[in-house]
């Protein structure tokens, strides 16, 4: 039975994390593994509503804030070499990243 590794990604920008996902995919062409996804997850909208005026009075005095949390998995053979060059890739500060080997 074959192993691989699961790469989980979560960020709060798209475009960071859509970056990192073409890095991982550069790498796996590079060294000819098979790769599968990356698999876009539903996103988590989180929201806060809150008073813009200190005393409470007015019409329509709410902001509503929003931070959207994106989420992609991505399924490779466990190799060495690629996994020694996944350990290379810059990651930046607003994406996190999970590797589990199965």
């Amino acid at each position: 039975m074959p192993r691989f590794v699961r790469i989980k990604l979560y960020s709060t920008s798209i475009e960071d994390i859509n970056s990192v996902c073409e890095e991982i995919k550069n790498v796996a062409a590079r060294t000819g593994i098979g790769i599968r996804g990356p698999i876009p997850l539903p996103t988590r909208r989180m929201t806060v509503t809150v008073r813009k005026a200190p005393s409470g009075q007015g019409y329509h005095t709410f902001d509503r804030w929003e931070m959207r949390i994106h989420k992609r998995i991505i399924d490779m053979e466990a190799d060495e070499r690629a996994m020694r060059q996944l350990m290379r890739i810059r990651v930046p500060k607003s994406v996190k990243v999970e590797i589990e080997i199965k």
